[in-house]
């Protein structure tokens, strides 16, 4: 017998943007059930990775037309500018409403605020908890949520797929991870909101958990997903691990040197140094390394961050967490000593298709966060937007969705959303799928060999550096994998917490996600942002057709700075391929 639950709302995902939607939706009105599904526990939601800080204008020197310019100067000129404006005009107050709800941002001896600066920002604006915000704030949302009694925890319960009928969301379908049951959860609307696709990837920062399971979700339910080429790579992880070096640690001064002990930065972004854009300084490291002023170590080729010329002092004031990971992780003191670092997937700048309240096509369905693509990032995001991106784009979410689900529910004369939905189609599928999973004898395939396929296709052909054949090659065995799939061998037949299970649905995913990537990395014909071709080495402005428009320049050039009047007057041409569809 399938266990069936109702709600107004069910929000996937409990991140900040996933509990930033929960409140705003139950604040929106007391007379909604709001159910949050969650994979993991709320606090070990990928948000608590999130070192650094969150971009906002608080400062008398800053204001939200430069916040704005240096979002879309950072995204390449992809973002979409009115998303931008809004954005920046509504970061400010919802640090301040962080700020209420009890998170203990870092202060100045006056009292105020402490901001620093970081990549691509004009102005010192990434306000900041140490080096943990993503752990204080999520902390503080968490918290914050116990309140209101509508807002119903599934924790450890891992959401497999849609239910769609007469052209509108219904609910969906989801797995309790510790007895491996399935239930149905039917709800007037849903809010996607599970994070990035990282762990396609064979070195990332991103956690276990990031596997694109709500853009493979919405994707299979007929919802595009947009600009899904543009991969973000973060210059400075640890080799071996993946775990992220903060970009505070430049933002307060740290220096990026090759084995020369060579500033090497200043032949890629001279006027920015440490503080250019992640895309240009990964491409930057990889060209050191290429060009053999790299180091070498049991991990492959690295290159040094050092903190050392900050002191003690200030390293334990304000990176203290980078202090403790590099004590762990490398068994190295950056107050004595460099950090070895290379660069490593960060971030998914495509996602789904949304508006700026987080409406996907589909009605009912909306997504925030990393995993919707509202295109305030376009080709390249400015590192600290994304912890103000979640909250802004989270809160207007969910009250969107509130008021959607509201109007539903009196259309439909049904309290606590649409209990009329049959569950049955849409269990049956997912049931098929895991049985089949568990009573399979003698299959073939192995799940973390063709992950670890996966993972090392997609680093060495869907990277930093892309080219045609690479990623034909990509495209054709990522679909030799996905036809591969059905035969993969599931050794665990338990029912608690069967992780080799839940491992095969997120390779599943990873699959659809990860063909979209290379698809649309392969349809962009130019160079831009985090989307690096080295067969189409020009910026196109004026068409997406064909090499012999737009500027030639060298791997690592920052091309904001190429093409006259750039800085006062965004190209106007529509450059946006579009939203990517590979459905047949």
């Amino acid at each position: 017998m399938v266990e069936k639950f109702s709600h107004d709302i069910a929000i996937v995902g409990a991140g900040a943007a996933g509990l930033r939607a929960a409140i705003a939706a139950a604040t929106f009105s007391d007379k909604l059930s709001i159910g949050l599904l969650s994979k993991v526990y709320p606090m070990r939601s990928h948000t608590v990775s999130a070192e650094g800080g969150t971009a906002a204008v608080l400062k008398d020197y800053d204001s939200t037309d430069l916040h704005a310019l240096d979002t879309i100067k950072g995204s390449d000129y992809l973002a979409d500018q009115d998303a931008v404006e809004l954005f920046v005009r509504e970061a400010p107050s919802e640090v301040i409403q962080l700020e209420h709800w009890g998170c203990p941002w870092s202060r100045e001896e006056d009292g105020k605020l402490a901001a620093r600066a970081f990549g691509g920002m004009s102005v010192k604006r990434t306000l900041f908890a140490a080096d943990k915000t993503g752990f204080h704030l999520l902390h503080t949302l968490l918290q914050h949520s116990l309140k209101y009694p509508g807002i119903v925890r599934y924790d450890e319960w891992f959401v497999l797929s849609l239910a769609v009928e007469d052209g509108a969301v219904r609910g969906l379908v989801a797995l309790d991870l510790r007895t491996s049951e399935l239930a149905f959860v039917s709800a007037s609307a849903v809010i996607v909101a599970t994070g990035g696709a990282g762990r396609m990837y064979q070195f990332t920062t991103n956690g276990v958990i990031k596997t694109g399971d709500g853009m493979a979700i919405s994707y299979r339910a007929g919802v595009p997903l947009k600009d899904m080429e543009f991969i973000q790579f973060h210059p400075t992880a640890l080799p071996g691990t993946g775990i992220l070096i903060t970009e505070a640690s430049r933002g307060e001064g740290g220096y990026l040197k090759n084995k020369d002990g060579e500033r090497f930065l200043s032949r890629y972004t001279p006027e920015k140094m440490e503080l250019g854009p992640r895309d240009i300084l990964s491409r930057a490291l990889v060209q050191e390394i290429r060009e053999g002023r790299g180091f070498e170590g049991p991990f492959g080729a690295y290159l040094l961050l050092d903190l050392r010329h900050l002191g003690e002092k200030v390293i334990d004031s304000k990176l203290p967490f980078v202090r403790e990971l590099a004590l762990n992780y490398a068994k190295i003191d950056p107050v004595k000593e460099p950090i070895p670092v290379r660069p490593a997937q960060h971030y998914t700048m495509g996602g789904i298709h949304t508006d700026v309240n987080g409406r996907t096509p589909l009605p009912g369905l909306y997504s925030c966060g990393e995993a919707a693509c509202v295109t305030i990032n376009g080709a390249n995001r400015l590192g600290s937007n994304s912890l103000s991106e979640c909250l802004v784009f989270g809160r207007r979410a969910g009250q969107d969705a509130a008021s959607f689900a509201l109007s539903r529910r009196e259309r439909d004369h049904n309290p606590g959303g649409d209990r009329s939905v049959s569950s049955v189609q849409y269990v049956s599928l997912a049931e098929e799928k895991m049985n089949r999973l568990l009573k399979k004898e003698g299959g073939q395939e192995r799940l973390a060999e063709m992950r670890e396929g996966l993972q090392s296709l997609m680093e060495t052909k869907v990277g930093i550096f892309r080219e045609e054949k690479g990623l034909r090659e990509a495209l054709r065995e990522i679909r030799e994998l996905k036809g591969r799939l059905p035969s993969a061998k599931v050794d665990d037949r338990g029912r608690t917490f069967n992780m080799e299970m839940v491992h095969a649905f997120e390779l599943d995913f990873m699959l659809d996600v990860a063909e979209s990537v290379a698809y649309s990395a392969l349809m962009r014909q130019e160079s831009r942002g985090a989307h690096f071709r080295t067969d189409f080495p020009k910026r196109d402005d004026k068409s997406l057709e064909g090499p012999d428009k737009g500027q030639e320049v060298p791997p690592g050039t920052d091309t904001r700075e190429l093409l006259p009047g750039v800085r006062s007057k965004v190209p106007s041409e529509d450059v946006r391929l579009g939203c990517t569809q590979l459905r047949e």
